[in-house]
């Protein structure tokens, strides 16, 4: 795998779309890292953001303006929240993933845009992390379930579908960096939630972009525990992602991790995933 250097990460190609996607781990204590000092350097087009965790009317407040703005608040304050930024305004926007029992969870929203008269739909997805043996875990199979029952019906009415987002599974051996202290012990990484994503990246047709830009290379990881040395060590997971329709995945040109120089710098656990687009 090439890794761009800085200068290739901020630039962009003409007529490309650059589409961002990062858990933001509370977007409040986010921005007091400086994450907007980060949105402000990246020039991205569609930024989407997952466990937002705070009222829509302090979101907008940190965000600003420039920005059109979906965003699905959790009916449990202070939890989950996803988020779709756009910098020209969709054309068509949903807020559910189709069942009722995650009506208010704040786990999916979708967004439309028009893109040269073709439909390409954002959606940006945040994946229960699950424990073994609760009803947490029995939500996020649930979850998954209807993930696979919904992909194929969006990629059958729009041009171009993306889903991104914080989906809390690592899909092989080349996602994790300890796989076997964590295979089938904890909470994604157990068979059951990978044959979800064989499923998707197989029969219900979805692309990896950012597996199919890596290639077969270790990692590059989007999640490290605050714990210990994990940051430091590279001991991460990869648990974000761009699943497009293949038509699209065609069009991805570059795929960038964007993880900060050093531990506290850092505006989140998790890494924004950046992937550019030609149209």
């Amino acid at each position: 795998m090439v890794i761009p250097t800085s200068v290739e990460i901020l630039s962009k190609n003409a007529g490309a779309l650059r589409v961002a996607s990062v858990n933001v781990n509370g977007i409040r204590a986010a921005y007091r890292k400086d994450m907007a000092a980060w949105v402000a350097d990246r020039d991205v087009d569609i930024l989407c953001l997952q466990e937002v965790r705070a009222p829509d009317k302090v979101m907008r407040e940190l965000i600003g303006d420039g920005w059109h703005i979906l965003h699905a608040e959790a009916k449990d304050k202070g939890r989950a929240g996803v988020a779709i930024l756009s910098r020209v305004e969709p054309v068509a926007v949903r807020e559910n993933i189709g069942d009722e029992y995650f009506a208010d969870s704040g786990r999916w929203v979708e967004a439309d845009f028009n893109v040269n008269d073709e439909i390409f739909t954002v959606v940006s997805a945040y994946v229960h992390s699950g424990e073994l043996g609760t009803q947490k875990q029995d939500d996020k199979y649930r979850f998954l379930q209807r993930m696979t029952e919904h992909l194929p019906a969006l990629a059958a009415q729009k041009d171009h579908v993306l889903v991104v987002g914080d989906l809390n599974v690592v899909h092989t051996e080349k996602d994790i960096k300890n796989w076997k202290p964590n295979h089938n012990k904890r909470a994604g990484v157990m068979d059951e939630e990978i044959a979800y994503f064989d499923g998707f990246f197989g029969a219900v047709g979805y692309v990896d972009v950012a597996r199919q830009l890596a290639g077969d290379a270790q990692g590059p990881y989007t999640w490290w525990s605050y714990r210990g040395q994990a940051f430091d060590n590279d001991a991460g997971w990869r648990i974000d992602y761009h699943m497009a329709t293949p038509g699209l995945a065609e069009k991805a040109i570059k795929s960038h991790v964007d993880r900060a120089s050093a531990y506290d710098l850092r505006f989140s656990d998790h890494a924004p995933l950046v992937v550019d687009y030609q149209f």
